[in-house]
């Protein structure tokens, strides 16, 4: 599989990589055994870039690449996992429902400072059972999540302490590189305002159907020389399963104009005799930030059928027509918050 360079960095991933939310359980259980599998099929198919984080499952999703990656070669993958979310253990009849069925027993605790970052790499480690992290990204951290009173707050722990844990990790050689693993275009554009990163993983900003990334972010990615990995590139789903009855969009039910919107995608993508979801896996490649498309699921066949969409490669132009039925998401408000 053909790779690519993360900002300016030497660090290369594979165009396709792996996302793992759903190992940790994302809305149905993941059991270890699926999990290893669909790993397996990932690598099968040629992807080397693999990216987990505490969240997933609260510690699940890391165990499962660990064990997987235990006895690759050291220079033969990338892997990532993020920050700014801690564990402790609680009762079983305290885990917090975030999603994640079956999750491991612990309870997340925000923590974007110094010490928080770097109790949260060790941790990692551990959970991983590896010796080293490629890239860190500082995770869901913006209004998207938090709301914006209690935002500032995270984003002041950042400034003061966690952006100097991130660059005292990279200039020792710990990690090759550090961004943002985030779901909005505010909070990158507010953090690169005065810090510079290497990498955002943008989930569902830069897709066929969502184009909010295209105005700001990414005109400022080539300009400071900051890569993007694609995630949510089905923008929860919608993208796949195209504009059926329940089809979700932004991780809720889609609303009467993006179903709308998407429906007259299906009729352009029937037209070129090739799948919606053939196109809204290509598109981001063909922008020059974009390092990597990121895939999650946790099931191998799945794996296998999404992959088997990237063996034809679509020409630029084929992407043209889309864009009269894209979108940007609205402005959040001042109490939208997103656990």
């Amino acid at each position: 599989m053909k790779t690519r360079r993360i900002g300016k960095t030497a660090l290369e991933v594979t165009e396709y990589s792996f996302g793992t939310a759903p190992l940790g359980g994302l809305y149905r259980p993941c059991p270890r055994d699926v999990g290893i599998a669909t790993l397996q099929a990932a690598w099968d198919h040629g992807i080397r870039y693999f990216d987990t984080a505490p969240h997933y499952g609260f510690g699940q999703a890391e165990r499962y690449v660990g064990d997987f990656l235990r006895d690759k070669p050291e220079d033969s993958y990338v892997l990532s996992t993020k920050v700014g979310r801690l564990l402790a253990p609680v009762p079983k009849d305290q885990i917090p429902n975030v999603g994640f069925v079956d999750p491991l027993p612990f309870k997340l605790v925000y923590d974007y400072s110094y010490d928080g970052i770097m109790r949260s790499v060790d941790f990692s480690y551990a959970r991983l059972g590896l010796n080293r992290i490629d890239i860190l990204y500082v995770h869901d951290i913006g209004v998207y999540t938090h709301g914006r009173a209690v935002n500032d707050h995270y984003v002041k722990q950042l400034r003061d302490g966690g952006y100097k844990a991130l660059d005292q990790l990279k200039s020792s050689g710990a990690i090759k590189a550090f961004g943002l693993g985030v779901n909005e275009v505010p909070a990158c554009l507010e953090m690169m305002a005065d810090i510079d990163i290497d990498v955002i993983l943008m989930a569902g900003r830069y897709s066929l159907l969502d184009r909010s990334a295209v105005e700001e972010l990414l005109p400022l990615c080539e300009k400071r020389g900051t890569s993007i990995t694609a995630g949510g590139v089905f923008n929860s789903g919608i993208l796949a399963t195209g504009a059926v009855p329940g089809a979700h969009f932004d991780y809720t039910p889609a609303t009467d104009e993006v179903l709308a919107k998407v429906r007259a995608m299906e009729d352009l993508a029937k037209q070129a005799g090739k799948p919606l979801a053939q196109f809204a896996m290509q598109f981001p490649l063909h922008h020059p930030v974009v390092a990597s498309v990121i895939i999650g699921t946790a099931r191998p066949e799945s794996l296998n059928r999404n992959m088997a969409l990237t063996t034809e490669e679509l020409p630029a132009s084929a992407f043209a027509p889309f864009e009269a039925h894209t979108l940007v998401a609205p402005p959040l408000g001042d109490d939208a918050v997103r656990e």
